[in-house]
């Protein structure tokens, strides 16, 4: 399941500061709380993700990491911190965030939604899509984006305005963005408000409007966008670039910029989580006699050592050389699986060296404990 923005959790902007931060997870918390809705899983599960939105968006590092790279940034799909989705409890929230409840709930009102106001428009976001090779993954990298979208436009700076003629007050709602409505019903008289139909909820009204934008303060254009994409990334991550999605309508607030991963195979090496496996091939002389053979990495070619008798089946691993967690927690392995070459083709010559070899007690399987329970011994592995 995806999971939804932090900021749309709490119904705030992007710039919202560290007071509307808390106020909004106040509001959320006090509609959502279990002691007001006694037995209700859905308003129980809200809770539990307007405190994990607040949770990470209340803590300053948490927040920039998430503006940068989304969900993946502050601990992939479990959010941030010490909480991790679903297996959040109500002990813990209040634990962490007393002060907003203030030790108990009944001494709260739970009235009020926010108030309305201007409309602050906002661009809709964009998604890409970045392939990234394996030694990308394994290291991070930066990477130069040519995106086309609406961008502002140059000839009124975004303002929908002619020559720089402005805006005037919206006469029908007198620059509030939203008109109210008073209704008579049996319960009496009822007050409404909803977004003003003349200016659209924005307040003001373009008077003359900007001939290259018809009025709207976009055009379409490109810009290259620098994105940086941290080490131990997955194919389908999905990363956010706060602010470089479409620009808005007459200089609102920009959208993001959705960055989804794509990961291109290697002809030589395979991902398996943070682990890499590698199926590498070796002669019979070699794994009879034994031999020092180079095996590819994120990173280029290593030399390995084989050990004389080495069976087929055996899995050397090499500790470190896989890819790093995104979120920092160690580094994965390179699996190097050995395979025994079987010459499918021989001469005449070699069929005799073979069959001579084939005489020698040396060469009458004998297999031990250990090499018949190498099934179970490669399950153990991977497990």
């Amino acid at each position: 399941m995806t999971k939804r923005d932090y900021y749309e959790i709490l119904g705030i902007s992007k710039s919202a500061s560290a007071a509307d931060i808390k106020k909004a997870y106040r509001q959320m918390a006090l509609k959502y709380h279990p002691d007001k809705n006694p037995g209700d899983k859905a308003s129980e599960d809200k809770f539990k993700e307007a405190a994990q939105a607040y949770e990470v968006l209340s803590d300053d590092n948490k927040r920039a990491r998430y503006d940068q790279y989304g969900h993946a940034g502050v601990g992939g799909a479990g959010g941030g911190g010490g909480f991790s989705g679903g297996g959040m409890n109500m002990d813990d929230i209040f634990s962490h965030f007393g002060d907003i409840f203030g030790g108990h709930f009944g001494g709260f009102s739970s009235g009020g939604s926010r108030g309305g106001g201007r409309r602050v428009n906002r661009g809709s976001d964009l998604r890409i899509k970045v392939k990234l090779n394996l030694s990308e993954v394994a290291n991070g990298v930066e990477k130069k984006i040519k995106v086309n979208k609406h961008v502002e436009c140059k000839k009124c700076s975004g303002t929908g305005a002619e020559d720089g003629s402005g805006s005037s007050t919206c006469n029908t709602c007198r620059g509030a963005g939203q008109v109210t409505r008073i209704s008579n019903t049996i319960l009496g008289q009822m007050q409404t408000a909803s977004v003003c139909p003349t200016c659209g909820g924005e307040g003001k009204i373009v008077t003359n409007p900007c001939k290259a934008c018809n009025g709207d303060g976009l055009v379409r254009g490109e810009e290259v966008i620098e994105i940086r994409i941290p080490a131990g990334v997955g194919e389908g991550m999905q990363l956010s670039v706060s602010g470089k999605g479409n620009a808005a309508r007459r200089g609102g607030m920009n959208g993001d910029l959705l960055v989804i991963i794509e990961e291109e195979p290697h002809p030589e090496l395979i991902r398996d989580g943070n682990d890499i496996i590698h199926n590498l091939f070796v002669s019979f002389p070699n794994a009879t006699l034994g031999a020092t053979v180079e095996v590819p990495t994120v990173d280029g070619k290593v030399k390995i050592k084989v050990d004389p008798g080495t069976q087929p089946g055996k899995i050397l691993r090499l500790r470190g050389k896989g890819i790093p967690d995104v979120n920092g927690y160690g580094r994965g392995d390179l699996l190097v699986h050995i395979n025994v070459w079987v010459p499918k083709k021989l001469t005449k010559e070699e069929e005799k060296f073979v069959e001579k070899m084939a005489e020698s007690e040396n060469f009458i399987p004998n297999p031990d404990a250990n090499d018949k329970n190498i099934f179970e011994r490669m399950k153990n592995f991977f497990s």
